[in-house]
């Protein structure tokens, strides 16, 4: 359709739409706000050009085949956003679990097994046919076949900026991961404290229906946290978060064998860390933050990873989806601010405002 045939309809459409929503009860019209929307931008896809664009043009510099129309005849160029489409998803899943995997590697599982073989090797631990005896002899014979400690840091570093080792030169590097993901963990906090808060002022959930918290912080902080990750986890990222996710799963299962608990008087796998950790590795490394930071950390970047954050998507709709989020946000939080980097934490407010680009007062 021309130019002016969409401007018409731009012009109609508000002047139907206000008709429209005044006739209706107001308990109605929520429902079927969405619906308009999404009709009046299939309306303007539709009036657009049905070519590659080429068309317009050439009428607009009179090459076209009825010379140099008007400019009111000129087909209009409807572009479709999809800059926020534009991500593979399997790298993002595959980010989330490298940082669970990360997680473990700060709780020094990976040195941990990597002491039992020495020990195994040394004649150190009183065990030789058990299932945790066989599960070493098969984690030395495969360990030339993985990825080693030195792979495992690079990605550490090119997808969140984790670790000393320097990345590899002319890689990308994700440089803001960690303040994203704070800033992302304590925007979803916020957002279902200022809801509570707007419920108790309100009376309940009910009344007048509209979450007080800011679903656009989420969104935005989302979607740079979800785009970094994206242009900094091609390459042996995929490959080796599933070869070391695999690693991770037997490690654990090794580590919770009869025998090899039996070694150390450990109930479980976890007392088996603690006190190797404790004896050859000079002590743990918040092992019980650590695990909640994982579990959580994953959680939220699956959840990144698969939502669209629409733009008018609708407010009570958006506060049902991201409600589980909420408590793993809040206890990503509570578990980071006991860590060592995380003891420096400033609070909510001022680390929202540093991933916002938000001046602070000195």
């Amino acid at each position: 359709m021309s130019f002016q045939t969409t401007e018409t309809i731009q012009r109609l459409w508000e002047t139907f739409l206000r008709d429209q929503l005044a006739a209706m009860p107001p308990e109605q019209r929520q429902q079927f706000e969405g619906s308009f929307e999404q009709r009046f931008g299939e309306l303007l896809k539709g009036a657009a050009s049905s070519g590659d664009g080429r068309d317009g043009f050439l009428d607009l510099i009179g090459f076209g085949d009825k010379g140099a129309p008007d400019f009111d005849q000129i087909s209009y160029p409807h572009i479709t956003p999809d800059f926020d489409d534009a991500i593979v998803p399997s790298q993002l899943h595959a980010a989330a679990e490298l940082y669970y995997i990360y997680q473990h590697e700060r709780m020094k599982i990976f040195e941990v097994v990597e002491t039992l073989l020495r020990l195994f090797r040394l004649g150190k631990m009183r065990i030789q046919r058990g299932p945790g005896a066989r599960g070493l002899y098969l984690l030395e014979k495969w360990k030339p076949l993985r990825y080693g400690r030195n792979e495992r840091m690079v990605a550490y570093r090119r997808a969140f900026n984790y670790g000393t080792n320097a990345a590899p030169a002319g890689a990308v590097v994700n440089r803001n991961f960690h303040r994203q993901l704070v800033g992302f963990m304590v925007s979803l906090g916020q957002y279902f404290r200022d809801l509570l808060i707007g419920e108790v002022i309100r009376g309940g959930q009910l009344i007048e229906q509209r979450p007080f918290g800011s679903v656009a912080t989420v969104q935005r902080i989302g979607l740079d946290l979800r785009y970094a990750l994206d242009r900094s986890t091609y390459g042996n990222i995929f490959s080796l978060a599933m070869e070391t996710g695999h690693h991770l799963k037997g490690i654990l299962q090794l580590l919770d064998s009869p025998d090899i608990k039996k070694a150390f008087d450990a109930n479980t796998k976890w007392d088996v860390v603690e006190i190797v950790s404790n004896r050859y590795l000079g002590g743990t490394a918040e092992p019980s933050q650590r695990a909640k930071m994982a579990e959580s950390g994953r959680r939220i970047l699956q959840f990144v990873a698969d939502n669209d954050f629409k733009t008018a998507i609708d407010p009570i709709l958006f506060q049902s989806t991201v409600r589980p989020m909420g408590a793993h946000a809040e206890a990503w939080v509570a578990a980071y601010r006991m860590t060592p980097e995380g003891r420096g934490f400033p609070g909510v407010t001022p680390a929202l405002q540093s991933v916002l680009g938000v001046p602070q007062a000195a």
